[in-house]
C-alpha cells in the first residue's frame, strides 16, 4: 500500500522522535536514585572535601543522595578507570583533577584515554600552589631565591609528594622557566615533605595552600609566592609567581566528569546546578578555605581546560624526563 506523501512524512517524523524519548524522559526524572561521586584520593584531603561539598549541594538541590566513594591508588587512575567502565547514565561521576591531564602523558599504558572516555561536566575549583622555604634560607623573595640557587648549585633540595604530583609539576616548571638546578626529593605525600622542610632536611616545597597555610601563619615556613597568575584572597600578602617569572602559572583544578555518552540533558543539568553552587556565598567561603577560587563554566569550557593542561604538562614531563613513582 502506498501512503500519501503527507501521511508518510508525519509517520517518519514520529519514528525519528521515538528513539530520543527515553533519553529525554530519563533526563527529566534524573536523579531517581543515589549517585556516586568517585574520588581518586583518600578521605580528608582537599579533593575529598571538594567532592563532599559539591555532593551535599547536589543532594539538597536534586533531592537524591550524592555519595562520595574514595578509590585511591595509582595516582587517580584506579578511580578514573572505574568511572570509564560505568554505565553512561549519570549515576556514576568522577571528581576529576589536574592529575588526570598530567597522567595522560606520565603513564605510557593506561586502559583508557581520559580526554576520549570521560565527558567533562563542570569545573569547580582552581587551587593555588605556594612556594615555601625554610625560614633559615637566606632568601626572602623569589628573586633572591633564584640568585641564591644559582650561586649555590647542589645546595638546595626540593621536596614533594611524588613524581607527577601537582607540587612536583609546579616545581619542575619553575626550574624550566628560571634555569635553576634543584634536586627533587620525592616523599609519600606532602605532609612528610613539609615536616622535613620545617626540620631543615630540605630547603623548598611547592605545596598546596591548604597543607601549608597553618605553618606559614605560625612562622615555621616562609611563603615566597603563589603559583596563580594573580594574588589570592587566602594569602593576599604573598606575591604571585608571575610578578617575578613572567607568564608562569601552575595551578591545579577540580571538576566533575562522567562516562562518555552520558545524555547531554543530564550533563547540562549537573553543570547548571554546580555553577549555581559556585556563586553561593557560603560555598565560596568554603572554597577559599581550601586555598581555591570558584571555577565556573560550561562543559565545553571544562573540556578546553583539560586539553590545555594536558598539552602544557606534557611538555614539562618530557623536558624534565619525569617518571611515575
Amino acid at each position: 500500500m502506498k501512503l500519501p506523501r503527507r501521511k508518510f512524512l508525519h509517520l517518519a517524523t514520529g519514528a525519528a522522535v521515538l528513539p530520543v524519548l527515553p533519553h529525554v524522559a530519563s533526563a527529566q526524572a534524573y536523579p531517581s536514585r543515589p549517585v556516586r561521586i568517585v574520588v581518586g584520593y583518600a578521605p580528608g584531603g582537599g579533593v575529598d572535601i571538594a567532592a563532599r561539598l559539591i555532593g551535599q549541594w547536589l543532594s539538597e538541590r536534586l533531592g537524591q543522595s550524592f555519595i562520595v566513594e574514595n578509590r585511591p591508588g595509582a595516582a587517580t587512575n584506579i578511580a578514573t578507570e572505574s568511572v570509564v567502565r560505568a554505565a553512561p547514565d549519570g549515576y556514576t561521576l568522577l571528581l576529576a583533577t589536574a592529575a588526570n591531564a598530567v597522567n595522560a602523558t606520565l603513564y605510557d599504558k593506561l586502559n583508557f584515554d581520559f580526554a576520549r572516555d570521560i565527558a567533562p561536566v563542570a569545573s569547580i575549583i582552581r587551587v593555588a600552589v605556594v612556594m615555601v622555604v625554610n625560614p633559615s634560607l637566606p632568601a626572602r623573595s623569589v628573586s633572591e631565591f633564584i640568585a641564591y640557587a644559582k650561586a649555590n648549585p647542589g645546595k638546595i633540595n626540593m621536596a614533594g609528594g611524588g613524581g607527577g604530583s601537582p607540587d612536583h609539576m609546579a616545581g619542575e616548571l619553575f626550574k624550566i622557566e628560571t634555569g635553576v638546578k634543584i634536586a627533587y626529593v620525592p616523599y609519600r605525600g606532602l605532609a612528610p615533605a613539609l615536616g622535613d622542610l620545617i626540620g631543615g632536611q630540605v630547603q623548598v616545597v611547592f605545596s598546596s595552600v591548604a597543607a601549608a597555610i597553618e605553618f606559614i601563619k605560625a612562622g615555621k615556613l616562609r611563603a615566597l609566592a603563589v603559583t596563580t597568575a594573580t594574588r589570592i584572597e587566602t594569602l593576599p600578602g604573598i606575591p604571585a609567581m608571575g610578578e617575578f617569572v613572567p607568564g608562569y602559572e601552575a595551578t591545579t583544578w577540580y571538576g566533575v566528569g562522567a562516562p562518555k555518552n552520558t545524555p547531554v540533558e543530564i550533563v547540562s543539568r549537573l553543570n547548571r546546578e554546580i555553577n549555581a553552587a559556585l556563586v553561593d556565598p557560603a560555598m565560596k567561603a568554603k572554597i577559599r578555605e581550601l586555598g581555591g577560587s570558584p571555577l565556573s563554566g560550561s562543559p565545553v569550557d571544562f573540556g578546553k581546560l583539560i586539553a590545555h593542561d594536558a598539552e602544557k604538562w606534557a611538555k614539562v614531563i618530557l623536558a624534565a624526563n619525569i617518571k611515575p613513582e
